[in-house]
């Protein structure tokens, strides 16, 4: 068989960090700092804090090849220089969830083997409480504290004083593609937390899959708001994305709240902003009472969970924001699809649309799909046949770190099981209706609760609603709904069922109680947290 005649060129991820400082050397990375001021940072720049952080983590702290490094810290450009600074000394980069119980931090760091931990000033007494002194770690390195700080930590270093002690002639150390990179854990719902790693390849590739056209289209015109955390699956890969094509990358730190967050967007012009719905409900009702000038974002990018149809309705409809909903996993890099209207949507009124953008949408370039039944069978692309989604590609973990490889998550040809119940239409558009964990069995029947909630949340009253399993002892299992009310309304359950009968639900569909709630219970990744719910009302 002939052999292509082509260059060996390694896929690694100081390609990226060196392709921006040659052909966007001054645009930057733009950081609100814990004092509430902005640092700007250029491409330049930061290439060469980069190398010399990669130097001095070999030569100061003796980190060697393949080793962990954790990363505790927000949004900043800091962690961003850590993002090549570690697989460019041959290290992986191990971002550690702040929001994880100290158990699950405990184990992670203890599960990782991490050999130095970077922790963010601002978090430094939060880690002290939650995983302080751990056996496999040598040294801690802070940043964003002064150097009188008081630390029960061992072995503490300062950043810049590393930074400070490189050499900017280092050669970089990650010369195989296949060289591990970047380690994220999952959130750790059921069981202890899964690491998935991955490696300079993946990453090289997953960054070109979010800039690809059909995809999220990055360019050196944007300005992206990343506030999908750095600790939440590399922040879905859009550090390494626009920095390779040039993008200005706006770090908001630690002010995730809306007000901020609407300042900055209006302040920097942001064209392409990512986070989780929580995050832009937030925003949404923070423009209605403080309206801002936010017309310059081209694509309001969601994922984590999905978007209430209603809420994308309101973005686009009252704010003139193009919603761009996107879906994937840890495990996955983790961008899997995006739900970007094609030409033959042109024609379709904007309710048919808006039908089409609650979906997750069709793979990108490099990830495919399929849906299959409990028996192994695969299932038509109907857009009404559900099944467990099942996808695989260049991008997408094929065991998970130091675990045996197990056909709960596996299938015997190569396809990661995703756990999400979903349909997929004749041109490629998914559709989640559920976790396979949060399906709701009623006398025998299915009952969606992604369905029930996306739509109680177009009811004026209702901030956020979150439908689970409760029960029963004639239908074995009963919906009831948590809810948190906009300030100032509520609404009783004749109200709410009412509601849901004029969007066409059925009456055995309807939730059997609400429960009016301040907040609702939320994973470390900002996703509704119904174990929580289904272990307070279950009795």
């Amino acid at each position: 068989m002939l052999e292509g005649l082509m260059m060996d060129y390694q896929l690694t991820l100081d390609k990226i960090i060196e392709h921006a400082r040659r052909n966007f050397p001054n645009k930057k990375v733009i950081t609100k700092l814990p004092d509430g001021s902005m640092h700007e940072l250029s491409y330049r720049e930061m290439h060469s804090r980069i190398k010399r952080l990669s130097s001095a983590m070999c030569d100061k702290l003796g980190v060697e090849i393949g080793d962990r490094v954790g990363t505790f810290a927000w949004n900043n450009h800091q962690h961003m220089e850590l993002y090549f600074a570690i697989p460019g000394a041959g290290a992986v980069c191990h971002t550690l969830n702040i929001r994880l119980s100290p158990e699950q931090l405990t184990y992670i760091v203890d599960h990782a083997e991490d050999q130095v931990v970077f922790i963010d000033g601002t978090l430094l007494p939060l880690y002290e409480k939650l995983a302080p002194n751990r056996p496999s770690v040598k040294y801690h390195v802070i940043f964003n504290v002064d150097k009188d700080v008081e630390t029960s930590l061992d072995n503490v270093v300062f950043y810049e004083d590393l930074i400070a002690e490189g050499d900017e002639a280092f050669a970089w150390r990650n010369t195989d593609e296949q060289m591990a990179s970047g380690l994220c854990y999952t959130s750790g719902t059921t069981g202890n937390p899964k690491g998935a790693l991955y490696s300079n390849r993946s990453t090289y590739m997953h960054s070109l899959g979010v800039l690809q056209g059909n995809s999220m289209a990055l360019c050196e015109k944007d300005t992206v708001l990343a506030v999908v955390p750095q600790f939440h699956a590399m922040s879905w890969g859009l550090p390494y994305a626009a920095v390779y094509c040039g993008a200005n990358l706006l770090m908001p730190g630690q002010f995730l709240q809306a007000e901020p967050l609407a300042e900055m967007i209006e302040q920097y012009g942001v064209t392409v902003a990512a986070g989780v719905p929580t995050i832009w409900n937030g925003l949404y009702h923070e423009l209605k009472n403080n309206p801002r000038d936010i017309s310059t974002i081209r694509a309001l990018v969601v994922g984590g969970s999905a978007m209430p149809r209603a809420l994308t309705v309101a973005y686009e409809k009252e704010l003139g924001v193009d919603v761009l909903h996107a879906w994937g996993m840890t495990e996955m890099s983790p961008l899997g699809t995006v739900c970007v209207l094609q030409s033959h949507h042109i024609d379709l009124s904007d309710e048919e649309k808006w039908d089409v953008k609650a979906t997750q949408g069709y793979g990108i370039s490099g990830v495919e799909m399929r849906i299959m039944d409990e028996e192994g069978n695969e299932l038509p692309w109907d857009g009404q046949t559900m099944g467990e989604l099942q996808v695989r590609g260049p991008w997408v973990v094929r065991q998970y770190f130091r675990l045996e490889k197990s056909e709960s998550h596996f299938t015997a040809d190569g396809w990661f099981r995703t756990g999400d119940v979903s349909t997929i239409s004749e041109d490629g558009y998914m559709r989640i209706t559920d976790r396979t964990k949060d399906l709701i069995k009623s006398g025998g029947e299915w009952i969606s609760s992604v369905d029930i909630e996306n739509t109680l949340v177009g009811h004026p009253k209702v901030m956020e609603a979150a439908v689970f399993a409760v029960p029963d002892p004639r239908w074995s299992e009963r919906p009831w709904a948590g809810i948190t009310f906009v300030p100032g309304e509520t609404a009783d359950k004749d109200e709410l069922n009412g509601y849901l009968a004029t969007q066409g639900f059925v009456k055995f569909w309807w939730p059997d109680n609400y429960i009016a709630i301040d907040e609702l219970p939320k994973t470390s990744t900002g996703k509704l947290d119904k174990k929580v719910l289904r272990a307070q009302y279950g009795q």
